[in-house]
């Protein structure tokens, strides 16, 4: 195997010094007060990035914790890609996949982070609904709902929607968290809490697993077993309308 080219070597060194400089010595030749420089501007550009996009979990931590955490993330994980804007979902995998189990770490942490990110992927998301292709006012009933591309539906263990320096939860509660993120036609990013119904709602339309929103409905009171269908139908219409409303749903499908 042929050696790296000596400007590739000094290449890695230097990166490798600039991400952990306690086990990985600075390039020879080079002053240190000169990688100091470089040392502080990197880490302090992808720190900083984070903690905006992490605001409650920057707090929750405290400044000493916030940068023990993103200092290992530093030092520890490989990232994917060289877009900037792209770090924070690295970090995310860095959270799930490679931090394991640290004392302090609070439980809801990777709940709490993914929560605050989906809010940064659904605001740079180049996707642009398209209001031609629905009909605005159709019968979302016996038409078939069309639910915009920027919406996510997702469910946590924890209600990281109220987690907050003062709210701090040791244990997930009994039952899971149900939230619809959106972004809607203004380029406004909204939350809204649902509950199990309406999450599987949306699953249903997401998937095209019905036809209509009144047969998604039906095949949810099937799930249900509920002994009068029609009675999830009729309070299945002011959900839909809502999600319509919020831009959520764009309209039906055009015939």
């Amino acid at each position: 195997m042929s050696e790296k080219p000596a400007f590739q070597e000094i290449q890695f060194a230097f990166a490798g010094h600039i991400r952990d400089p306690e086990h990985n010595p600075a390039p020879e030749g080079i002053e240190d007060r000169r990688m100091a420089i470089y040392r502080h501007l990197f880490f302090n550009n992808v720190s900083q990035l984070l903690s905006r996009t992490f605001p409650v979990l920057f707090r929750i931590l405290g400044q000493d914790r916030w940068e023990a955490l993103t200092r290992d993330f530093f030092s520890r994980h490989r990232s994917h890609t060289p877009l900037f804007l792209e770090m924070p979902r690295e970090f995310l995998q860095y959270l799930e996949k490679e931090r394991g189990q640290v004392e302090g770490d609070p439980p809801f942490l990777y709940e709490l982070a993914h929560y605050e990110w989906v809010e940064l992927a659904l605001s740079i998301d180049e996707r642009e609904p398209d209001p031609d292709s629905v009909v605005a006012d159709g019968d979302l009933l016996d038409g078939r709902p069309e639910i915009s591309p920027l919406v996510w539906s997702v469910q946590y263990r924890f209600p990281v929607h109220r987690i907050s320096p003062e709210n701090q939860p040791s244990e997930p509660p009994e039952f899971p968290t149900y939230l619809v993120i959106y972004r809607n036609l203004d380029g406004r990013i909204g939350f809204l809490e649902v509950n199990a119904v309406t999450a599987r709602l949306i699953e249903l339309l997401v998937e095209g697993q019905a036809e209509s929103g009144r047969a998604a409905l039906l095949k949810i009171a099937a799930e249900l077993d509920h002994p009068r269908p029609e009675t999830v139908v009729d309070g299945g219409v002011s959900i839909l309308e809502d999600l319509r409303q919020r831009g959520a749903i764009l309209g039906t499908a055009r015939p």
